[in-house]
């Protein structure tokens, strides 16, 4: 099965380019400021080469330029590989153990297939459209306890991608959550929502290698998306930098998305 390959050659891709880089590797500074190291390159590098012998179309990865990205995408009729190589790159330049590996299948413009590989933990989240989401093999969530009010739950969020000061002050000083995460690591903060580590989520523009994974994941657990812009999760017109608000629980999901668009 497709998903199965995938899923052996991220983890072969972490274990010999990723990981023996750990904390033994220096970074740079691309144009937009954010930060590379050589473990991402050759990890794309890796990742790319077989993604296409696996199924061929266009790879898009995080590592290319913006124009690179647009090319590809313009050029993903018949589908698009998505690959982050390292996400939480910036984690993994100073040492902090939590990053991930993702790729994505992306066909008509959603994701049809998703993987997000922790390589510290050994965890591998994956999904497939309309197959449900799995980590290491058991179903996702994980956890089935829904909080009862937003006074309950846990979120995730990082207030300096809000595009809108009112709501990014009274997220820092009003928030109607019990208490709130921010590790990042965007594959990562889906799937741990899907498992139902989180209960909601927020974000400001994330890059299309940071959620098409997770996105898929999530939904495929049973989790609900929306965006701050009150368009449709997949709109191509914000299909490189797209808002999230999601939760695992519906009932949850539409006090979370009241609240914010209340707070806006």
């Amino acid at each position: 099965m497709l998903e199965q390959k995938i899923q052996k050659l991220i983890r072969e891709v972490a274990q010999q380019e990723v990981m023996p880089r750990f904390l033994r590797v220096g970074s740079k500074r691309k144009s937009d400021g954010s930060p590379f190291t050589e473990a991402d390159l050759m990890a794309q590098q890796a990742l790319c080469s077989e993604l296409k012998k696996m199924v061929d179309c266009p790879v898009l990865g995080e590592e290319m330029s913006s124009a690179e990205h647009r090319r590809l995408w313009a050029e993903s009729k018949n589908g698009l590989w998505v690959v982050d190589p390292i996400d939480g790159t910036t984690n993994f330049i100073h040492g902090i153990p939590h990053f991930s590996l993702a790729v994505a299948l992306i066909r008509d413009g959603q994701s049809q297939l998703g993987v997000v590989y922790n390589p510290l933990t050994n965890e591998m989240f994956h999904a497939v459209k309309g197959q449900g989401a799995f980590l290491n093999g058991q179903p996702l969530p994980l956890r089935h306890e829904v909080p009862n009010s937003l006074k309950e739950a846990v979120a995730a969020y990082e207030v300096k991608y809000l595009r809108s000061g009112t709501l990014a002050t009274r997220m820092q000083n009003l928030s109607p959550c019990a208490s709130q995460r921010n590790f990042g690591c965007s594959t990562l903060d889906w799937c741990y929502l899907a498992a139902g580590r989180f209960d909601v989520y927020l974000h400001g523009g994330q890059k299309l290698w940071d959620y098409a994974a997770g996105a898929l994941i999530l939904s495929e657990a049973g989790g609900m998306i929306g965006t701050l812009e009150g368009d449709d999760f997949w709109n191509e017109k914000h299909i490189f930098k797209r808002s999230v608000i999601a939760a695992l629980q519906p009932e949850l999901f539409e006090k979370w998305i009241k609240w914010i668009r209340s707070n806006q």
